[in-house]
């Protein structure tokens, strides 16, 4: 089953984060608590786990791409 993993809100006041870096590409396997990218808000950048297991299927967004809290980044089956 797939499952749409999104921009998770890390701080009270953030509302959007970039992506840094993916620790992942599409195909590989990922563990649950597993990095799976960098996300930099405001005043830190931060690493961020993965909250399923299973196979990179699509990553949404690219590097350095500003996205919103809740909009999706990427697709683990």
């Amino acid at each position: 089953m797939a499952t749409e993993f999104t921009m998770p809100k890390l701080g009270h006041l953030m509302e959007e984060g970039t992506v840094v870096s993916w620790e992942k590409d599409i195909g590989e396997t990922i563990e649950k608590g597993e990095i799976l990218l960098e996300i930099e808000m405001d005043k830190a950048t931060m690493e961020v786990e993965s909250s399923v297991s299973g196979t990179v299927m699509e990553i949404l967004v690219q590097e350095g791409e500003v996205v919103p809290v809740g909009a999706p980044l990427a697709i683990i089956e």
